[in-house]
């Protein structure tokens, strides 16, 4: 699997240059043209990164961008035509990975893109998580069992992969339902156990005596892999 990235700006040729020169470089692509509209797309499609204009007609951008910082670490890159210092800061103490102004170079926001993507994963944890049997590929969005590549849901996947960043350290529940569903779903427990069991159905794991997704009774669940550090 690719990289996702979301698009939040109001400008249709501004979004469809975009658009033509990511999927030019194999990135999975999806687009808003509001803060609202944004936002939900960001909960329900967990991108790896968001680019983000300023000027949405429904909300300022920075409004947004504190927003999505309540319930949400992806990285964020801001294309906009505020070109002052004061815009610039105040959008990086907020929360942005990034800012580029509009007029820009394709080519140097696809450089700046892949430094953020590069920045997603902590340096101290491998991208690729492999044990012989369970192989999970952060980078390439990508899971196997036994050489076999799964198909898994954009929910399946963003609890496996938010539980892989951290191998076998205890992820809260609450941790899970804001980051993935969102900060109104923190109580919605029902939501990680369907996805959980699904998961383990889908990983070969046992769910009487899991091997691999651990419960951790009131607290959250830990992903175990024996060659990952503690």
């Amino acid at each position: 699997m690719s990289a996702k990235i979301v698009i939040i700006d109001d400008e249709t040729q501004i979004r469809r240059m975009l658009r033509i020169a990511l999927k030019s470089e194999d990135y999975e692509v999806a687009e808003a043209d509001s803060a609202e509209a944004g936002l939900a797309l960001v909960a329900r499609a967990q991108p790896d990164l968001v680019i983000l204009d300023l000027g949405l007609p429904d909300m300022d951008g920075h409004q947004l961008l504190a927003e999505l910082r309540g319930w949400s670490s992806v990285p964020v890159i801001v294309l906009s035509v505020r070109a002052g210092e004061r815009e610039k800061v105040r959008a990086l103490d907020v929360g942005a990975q990034d800012y580029v102004t509009k007029p820009f170079s394709i080519e140097e926001l696809l450089a700046r893109i892949r430094a953020a993507l590069r920045d997603r994963l902590k340096p101290d944890v491998p991208a690729l998580l492999d044990d012989g049997y369970l192989q999970v590929d952060l980078s390439r969005r990508l899971v196997r069992v036994a050489g076999r590549e799964v198909e898994l849901t954009p929910k399946e996947y963003a609890v496996l992969a938010l539980l892989a960043r951290s191998p076998n350290c205890v992820i809260t529940q609450t941790q899970l339902l804001q980051e993935i569903w969102g900060p109104a779903h923190q109580k919605d427990t029902h939501y990680l156990r369907i996805i959980v069991s699904h998961l383990r159905q889908k990983l070969g794991d046992d769910p009487t005596e899991p091997k691999y997704i651990k419960t951790e009774a009131g607290v959250g669940y830990r992903l175990i892999f024996a060659d990952s550090p503690a």
